[in-house]
C-alpha cells in the first residue's frame, strides 16, 4: 500500500529500472514473442477497449472538446486493427540492440566496437490519441528499454484498458511484468515527481500539446526529446502541377485535422497565384476549411467570390488543429524558405513543383525534420515510414529528428579489446 503519489511513481520507476537491465539482455525472439502476442490481443480484446474508449468520448464531449480532439481520441475497430498490423511491422523489423555501429583497431593493437544498446528507462508523457499507449510501449519492448507510461485524463479509461493487455502479453511470454507500467493517475503531483527521478529514469518524451510539453521541459531533470508545435507549411512554387498541388493540399490539410502533421500554413509563388490560389482555396472550403488570407491572396480569392477572412498576425505562426489554414502569397521559393523559417516550427515543410533545381533548394534550405518534395505533410509519420510505429516527432537537433523509430530509442557504448595493453 502507497501512502503518497511520489513513493507510487518512484516505486514505479524503480522497477522499472530492475525490468530494463533485464531488458537489456533479452534475445530478439522473446520481445517479438511478446509483441505478437499483444497483436493477437488487440483485436481479441476489442469489445473491452471499445467500451472502455466509449466512457473517455462520453466524457470529452460533456467536456466540450471539439470534433477534431474528439478525433483524436477516438478508437474505432479500423484503427484497432491499424494498430495491431502496426504490432505486427515492430516484430518484423530487425532488432536495433547489439548492432555494431564501427569497429576498429588502434596501433597498439586495442580494438574498440561501438554498439548500439537501449537508453535504459524511458518515460512518456502524452495527451489524447489511444495508439500512443501501444506504440510507445511496443518500440521501447522491441528496443530493449522499459516504459513509464503517463496519459491523459482524456484517455485514461482507453489507456488502462490497453496497459491491462500490454501486462497480459508480457506475463504470457516470460518478460518482466514491469517492464511497461502505466502511471494509475492524471494527477499532476505524479507528474511532478517522475520528471525528477534523474537517478531512475535516462529519457522523457512528451506528447501532446504546447503547454504539456513546455510544462514538461521546464521542469524535468531527465533529458527530453521533444516538439512543441506543427506549425506546418506547403508551399506551391511557380513551376508546380496544380492538379497535384490541390491533391496534396487538400490531404494535407483535411485528412486528419487535429493532428500535428496536418498543413496549417499555404504559400502559393506569386507569379502563379492568381490562377493557383481559386483552385486551392475552393478545393479546401469544399472540405469545410477557413482560409485566413493575407492582403495579396485576399485580392485574388476576393476576386473569385470564394470565402475568406482576413489573417492576423498571430495566425501566420498557429498550430490550428482544425479546419483552418492562413493563406500567403510569396515573391520566390527564397521568400518562401525564409518565411517557413521564420514562422514554422520545424516540424514538417513541403514544396511542390515540377523543378527538381528549386525542390532541391527548397530541401536543402528549409531547417526542419522533415521536408517532402510532391508529398503531402502527413507522411511524417513512423509507420508511414516503414517504422512500425513511432514513439513521437522530435523537432530537436540532437540525438533524434524526425519520427522517432527503433534505432532512435538506443542509444550506444564502447567496447575495448585488448591483450594486456596499459597506457604509456
Amino acid at each position: 500500500m502507497f501512502t503518497d503519489l511520489a513513493q507510487l511513481v518512484t516505486t514505479i520507476a524503480q522497477r522499472a529500472r530492475a525490468a530494463s537491465l533485464v531488458l537489456a539482455n533479452t534475445p530478439s525472439a522473446r520481445k517479438d514473442a511478446t509483441l505478437l502476442r499483444l497483436a493477437e490481443l488487440l483485436p481479441a480484446s476489442a469489445a473491452e477497449l471499445l467500451a472502455a474508449n466509449a466512457r473517455d468520448l462520453a466524457d470529452a464531449a460533456a467536456n466540450g472538446l471539439a470534433p477534431a480532439q474528439i478525433d483524436r481520441l477516438t478508437l474505432t475497430p479500423a484503427r484497432l486493427a491499424h494498430l495491431a498490423e502496426s504490432v505486427r511491422q515492430v516484430a518484423s523489423l530487425p532488432d536495433p540492440v547489439g548492432a555494431t555501429l564501427e569497429d576498429w583497431t588502434r596501433p597498439n593493437g586495442i580494438r574498440i566496437r561501438k554498439r548500439r544498446v537501449p537508453i535504459g528507462v524511458i518515460g512518456i508523457i502524452y495527451e489524447a490519441r489511444p495508439n500512443v499507449t501501444i506504440d510507445c510501449a511496443v518500440l521501447c519492448l522491441k528496443s530493449g528499454n522499459a516504459a513509464i507510461l503517463r496519459g491523459g485524463k482524456e484517455i485514461f479509461h482507453t489507456n488502462t484498458a490497453f496497459a491491462a493487455l500490454l501486462t497480459r502479453a508480457l506475463a504470457d511470454t516470460g518478460l518482466p511484468a514491469d517492464a511497461v507500467q502505466l502511471i494509475p493517475t492524471t494527477d499532476r503531483a505524479a507528474l511532478n515527481t517522475l520528471l525528477k527521478l534523474d537517478n531512475l529514469i535516462h529519457c522523457i518524451i512528451p506528447r501532446g500539446g504546447e503547454s504539456l510539453i513546455r510544462f514538461v521541459a521546464q521542469n524535468s531533470t531527465i533529458p527530453v526529446i521533444k516538439h512543441y508545435t506543427g506549425v506546418c507549411f506547403v508551399y506551391v512554387d511557380r513551376a508546380a502541377d496544380l492538379a497535384m498541388a490541390e491533391r496534396i493540399l487538400v490531404n494535407a490539410k483535411t485528412q486528419r485535422p487535429g493532428v500535428c502533421n496536418t498543413a496549417e500554413q499555404l504559400l502559393v509563388h506569386a507569379d502563379i497565384a492568381a490562377e493557383a490560389l481559386p483552385r486551392l482555396a475552393a478545393a479546401l472550403a469544399d472540405k469545410g476549411v477557413q482560409l485566413r488570407a493575407d492582403s495579396a491572396s485576399a485580392l485574388i480569392l476576393a476576386r473569385a467570390d470564394i470565402a475568406h477572412v482576413a489573417a492576423a498576425p498571430a495566425d501566420y505562426t498557429t498550430e490550428f488543429l482544425d479546419l483552418v489554414i492562413a493563406v500567403r502569397v510569396v515573391e520566390s521559393l527564397d521568400e518562401a524558405v525564409a518565411t517557413i523559417n521564420r514562422d514554422g516550427s520545424g516540424h514538417t515543410d513541403a514544396i511542390i513543383t515540377a523543378d527538381a533545381e528549386a525542390a532541391a533548394r527548397f530541401q536543402a534550405s528549409v531547417d526542419s525534420s522533415v521536408v517532402p518534395w510532391n508529398a503531402s505533410t502527413r507522411f511524417n509519420d513512423g509507420f508511414e515510414f516503414g517504422f512500425g510505429a513511432e514513439i513521437g516527432i522530435s523537432t530537436d537537433h540532437l540525438h533524434a529528428r524526425g519520427p522517432m523509430g527503433l534505432n532512435e530509442l538506443c542509444s550506444y557504448k564502447y567496447l575495448i579489446d585488448g591483450t594486456g595493453q596499459v597506457r604509456a
